[in-house]
């Protein structure tokens, strides 16, 4: 039965078990997996891989999409078995080991790995392994949730490592849109001008020749975990569609607005489910990732079309995706990462992205990648992608956490990962600052007024004014400027007025 998926006979011989696939890997291998957010990764070969490195010496760089499922992540950084990882990882077990300097971790905007692995040839992939709904009659990979890197990974890879899902129904095949682009400096033009624009295949193709091993799994997709809206991202949500809704008033957008683009999370989440009950319709998307809300816009009519690079959703949402598969296939497009975070694409399309924030300071500059600037938390993923490129740049986090001992509106942030430059919106659950066309002291102002909670306002503003006091273009106190932080790892808490201006 499972094998009537392999439709290429030359591959029936090739069918393994997962560990007999997992020895193909050796010590010191460079991986390139599928997977992105959770979604359409290795469920077999690599968790195996882990298991050999238990016993064995085993070390590898895993690239993928963005994050793994399950406990991957986790097994092979306890286990030893990584060197290095790139481009994107959500796991805390792994996110210690790289913090602890036990595993190696390049932090890449997802919309570059492709370039990247395309211009150094001296970075070379070994395996690739990839997940699979079916395969076609002239041996080529029809992906299951997420296509990510995988187009580029099984184009450098000596060796292929196909998993057959057979969770996912055939029926997928039809919903992915592939295309592999030229290298620099003859890369052609990438035609997408609409969400919905076709330019590829429905298929990765590949050389059969290079496939090792054919593996067979049933797992779903590790489901997404996604909080309720709360009380704070409700009111970011709403502070976010009353913006939008001032736009249209004043002519510069319609009431279908432009694609729209979110990142991953309960913030990202509740945003875009605030768009079934807003005065918007005929919208659409053009993201990296659709989440639970996306599959309500669609059932709530508001949302026509979506594209993106793959499906990352909760159980419950995937269960109604795939036994109503018909319902929304016409209506979905999944592209490899480097064209659905394509520059050029989102500036075409106008892109309107919505992202999250660690925290953000006073000039509108972004931390979305590091704990008081130094511990990585998840990666920059997508969010520089659209936000350097987009027609408006939307960043959101709450005002405070912890019981406000941690304030996410800071004089200057710890890391930056979005420059000023790349800002036009920043929004908590406060309010809204919109400081496009702004010089850096009026971007404070507005900043502090609309956006900061009312237990850090007067600290801020007073941080702000002996800061202008001393002068420049953008004023800051380099004795004070990190203080905030300082006081959070010294004290337990940002409110520390008396340390921090005495």
């Amino acid at each position: 039965m499972n094998e009537s998926r392999i439709k290429h006979a030359a591959y029936l011989d090739k069918i393994q078990t997962p560990e007999q696939a997992s020895k193909i890997i050796k010590h010191e291998d460079v991986l390139g997996v599928s997977g992105f957010t959770k979604a359409g990764d290795s469920k077999s070969v690599l968790p195996k891989v882990a298991e050999r490195a238990r016993h064995e010496k085993l070390k590898v760089t895993v690239l993928s999409g963005a994050s793994l499922g399950y406990d991957t992540d986790a097994d092979l950084a306890k286990n030893g078995a990584l060197y290095k990882r790139m481009p994107f990882q959500a796991d805390p077990t792994l996110r210690s080991s790289i913090n602890n300097h036990d595993v190696l971790y390049v932090d890449q905007h997802l919309g570059q790995t492709a370039d990247m692995l395309q211009s150094l040839d001296s970075f070379k992939i070994d395996v690739a392994i990839i997940e699979a709904a079916s395969i076609t009659k002239d041996g080529y990979i029809i992906p299951t949730t997420s296509v990510g890197n995988s187009p580029i990974f099984t184009e450098k890879a000596e060796k292929i490592i196909i998993e057959i899902n057979t969770t996912f129904p055939e029926s997928m095949a039809g919903i992915h849109d592939i295309k592999l682009l030229k290298k620099q400096p003859n890369r052609e033009i990438i035609p997408v001008t609409h969400s919905d624009t076709r330019i590829g295949e429905p298929y990765i193709k590949i050389n059969p020749e290079k496939v090792a091993a054919i593996v067979f799994t049933k797992v779903p997709d590790c489901p997404a975990v996604i909080s309720s809206p709360d009380e704070k991202t409700t009111a970011i949500s709403n502070h976010i569609l009353n913006f939008l809704e001032k736009e249209v008033h004043e002519g510069r957008l319609t009431e279908s607005l432009l694609p729209l683009q979110a990142g991953i999370g309960k913030t990202a989440n509740a945003i875009l489910s605030g768009f079934k009950n807003s005065p918007f319709k005929n919208l659409t998307m053009y993201s990296e990732v659709l989440q639970d809300s996306t599959f309500e816009l669609f059932d709530s009519g508001k949302l026509l079309f979506a594209s993106a690079s793959s499906i990352t959703v909760t159980e419950d949402c995937s269960k109604n995706i795939f036994n109503n598969f018909d319902k929304y296939k016409d209506k979905l497009l999944l592209r490899p990462q480097n064209i659905s975070n394509a520059a050029e694409v989102i500036k075409r399309l106008g892109v309107i992205g919505i992202n999250t924030a660690i925290e953000f300071d006073i000039y509108g500059n972004v931390n979305s990648t590091h704990i008081t600037g130094t511990h990585m938390m998840n990666g920059i993923g997508g969010s520089g992608d659209f936000a350097r490129n987009g027609y408006l740049s939307i960043f959101a986090c709450p005002s405070i956490s912890k019981e406000g001992r941690i304030s996410h509106i800071v004089p200057m942030v710890s890391h930056t990962d979005h420059t000023e430059h790349d800002i036009d919106i920043l929004v908590t659950e406060q309010g809204l600052a919109d400081i496009r066309g702004l010089a850096p002291v009026e971007r404070a102002q507005v900043i502090i007024k609309n956006c900061v909670h009312p237990m850090y306002k007067d600290q801020l503003l007073e941080y702000f004014n002996d800061a202008y006091k001393l002068g420049g273009h953008t004023p800051h106190d380099l004795e004070k400027a990190f203080s905030w932080h300082m006081a959070l790892k010294t004290h337990g808490s940002m409110k520390t007025p008396e340390l921090i201006y005495n």
